[in-house]
């Protein structure tokens, strides 16, 4: 006995899975990515200091 026709599997080729990926990437940005980006930068006041000293001891002033 032979297999009906509607039997037959289903050819899954990669351009579905690359289609929903390309979209999603065009999308926008993902929003953690935006929470990073938006957060206030921290910086120690010890660690400027240590900036400022180095950069006078290579003979640069302001």
């Amino acid at each position: 006995m032979t297999k009906p026709i509607s039997d037959k599997p289903e050819e899954k080729g990669a351009s579905r899975l690359r289609e929903f990926t390309r979209q999603e990437r065009e999308a926008g940005t993902h929003p953690a990515i935006e929470a990073l980006r938006t957060r206030p930068q921290t910086r120690s006041e010890e660690n400027r200091k240590a900036v400022e000293y180095a950069r006078i001891e290579r003979g640069h002033t302001s």
